[in-house]
C-alpha cells in the first residue's frame, strides 16, 4: 500500500511539474507577442509620422512592392535563403527595377525586416549560436564593403545573379543527398579554437562579398558552413543566419546611405512602402520556423532554392559569360560543400 501511495505521489509531482512547465511556456509566449505587438504599433506610428501627409499615396503608388514583400519578408524570416527568391524575379522581371536598385532595396528592407525577425527570435528564446554569429559578423563587414566599393561595378548583374544561383543550387543538392543518407547533428560546437574562428571569419567575409553583390548571401553561406561542416541542426542554424543577415544588412544599408550615397529617392519610396508589411511578415516567418523540425526546414529550403533556380533561368539571358561564371562558381562551391560534408571532426560525440 505504501509503495502504491509513493508512486501516486510521484505521478502527481510529475504532472504538477509538467503543468508548471507548460504554464511557463505559455506565459513567455503571451509576453513575447505582447511586446511584439507593441513594437509593431510603435514602428507603424514612426512610419506614419515620417511619411504623412503622403502615407496613403505612397502605398497606392508602390503597392506591387508592398505585396511582393508580404511573401518575401515571411520567407526571409523563416529560412536562410532570404526573400530574394521571391523579390528579385518580381522586381527585375515584372516591375522593371534594375538589378542594382533591387540589391540596394534588398539590403535596406532587410535592415528593418530581419531586425524585427531577430527581435522575435530573442523574445521566443530560440537557440542561437552566438559565438559563430559574432565571428561571422566580423568577417562580413569588410566583405560587404569590398564588394560594394570594388567588385560590384566590375561584374555584370546577370553574371552575379546566376553565379549566386549556382552556388545555392549546389548547396541544395548537397543538403538533399545528406538528408537522404542520414547523418548526426549537434546542438553546439564541441570545440571553438582559432581554427573555427578563422573558418567563420572567412565564411562571413565571402558571405559579405555576396551580400554586397546581390543583396543577400551571408545567411545562406554561413548556414551551409554551420550545417555541413559543424553539423549544427537546421533549427539552430536558421535563426542564427537570420540574425547574421540582419547585422550584415544594416552595415550594407548604412554604407549605401552615408558612404556611397546611392540610396535614391525612388529606392527610398520602395523601402517606405514595404516597411509596414515586413515588420509583420519577417517576425511571423521567424515564429513559424521556430515550430518546425529539421527535416521540414531542410525541405522548405530546398524547394525555395529550386524556385530561385527556375526564376533565374527565366529571367537571366544565358550568354557565354553567364554560363562560364555560373558553372565555375557552382563547381567551386560544390567541391567546398563536398569537403565540408566529408569532415568527421565535428560529428556528434
Amino acid at each position: 500500500m505504501r509503495v502504491v501511495n509513493r508512486r501516486m505521489v510521484k505521478i502527481k509531482s510529475l504532472l504538477s511539474s509538467q503543468r508548471d512547465k507548460e504554464a511557463l511556456v505559455w506565459h513567455r509566449f503571451n509576453r513575447s507577442f505582447t511586446i511584439y505587438f507593441i513594437m509593431i504599433l510603435g514602428c507603424w506610428l514612426l512610419w506614419y509620422q515620417h511619411t504623412e501627409p503622403n502615407s496613403l499615396a505612397l502605398l497606392k503608388t508602390n503597392w506591387p512592392v508592398s505585396l511582393t514583400m508580404i511573401f518575401g519578408s515571411f520567407i526571409a524570416g523563416a529560412t536562410s535563403e532570404g526573400g530574394g527568391a521571391v523579390a528579385f524575379p518580381v522586381f527585375t522581371k515584372l516591375l522593371d527595377i534594375s538589378p542594382n536598385s533591387a540589391k540596394i532595396f534588398s539590403l535596406a528592407i532587410q535592415s528593418v525586416g530581419m531586425s524585427m525577425a531577430s527581435l522575435m527570435i530573442l523574445l521566443l528564446r530560440v537557440k542561437v549560436q552566438w559565438k559563430m554569429l559574432l565571428w561571422a559578423s566580423i568577417g562580413g563587414v569588410p566583405g560587404i564593403f569590398l564588394s560594394i566599393s570594388m567588385l560590384s561595378p566590375l561584374i555584370a548583374p546577370e553574371e552575379i545573379k546566376m553565379s549566386f544561383t549556382a552556388m545555392v543550387s549546389s548547396f541544395a543538392v548537397t543538403l538533399a543527398i545528406l538528408r537522404l543518407r542520414g547523418r548526426s547533428y549537434n546542438e553546439d560546437l564541441h570545440t571553438f579554437s582559432a581554427t573555427e574562428k578563422i573558418i567563420l571569419l572567412l565564411a562571413g567575409f565571402v558571405g559579405g562579398v555576396m551580400s554586397g553583390l546581390v543583396g543577400n548571401g551571408i545567411d545562406i553561406i554561413c548556414f551551409s558552413v554551420m550545417v555541413l561542416l559543424f553539423r549544427i541542426r537546421e533549427s539552430v542554424a536558421t535563426p542564427t543566419s537570420v540574425i547574421l543577415m540582419a547585422i550584415n544588412a544594416i552595415v550594407g544599408f548604412a554604407l549605401h546611405v552615408y558612404y556611397f550615397q546611392d540610396f535614391t529617392p525612388l529606392i527610398r519610396n520602395y523601402w517606405l512602402a514595404a516597411i509596414p508589411v515586413v515588420i509583420i511578415g519577417a517576425p511571423l516567418g521567424a515564429f513559424f520556423c521556430s515550430k518546425l523540425n529539421n527535416d521540414i526546414i531542410a525541405l522548405i529550403l530546398i524547394v525555395l532554392i529550386l524556385v530561385e533556380l527556375a526564376s533565374s533561368l527565366w529571367i537571366i539571358p544565358l550568354t557565354d559569360n553567364v554560363i562560364i561564371y555560373s558553372l565555375a562558381v557552382g563547381l567551386l562551391f560544390a567541391g567546398a560543400y563536398y569537403v565540408m560534408a566529408s569532415v568527421k571532426k565535428y560529428e556528434e560525440r
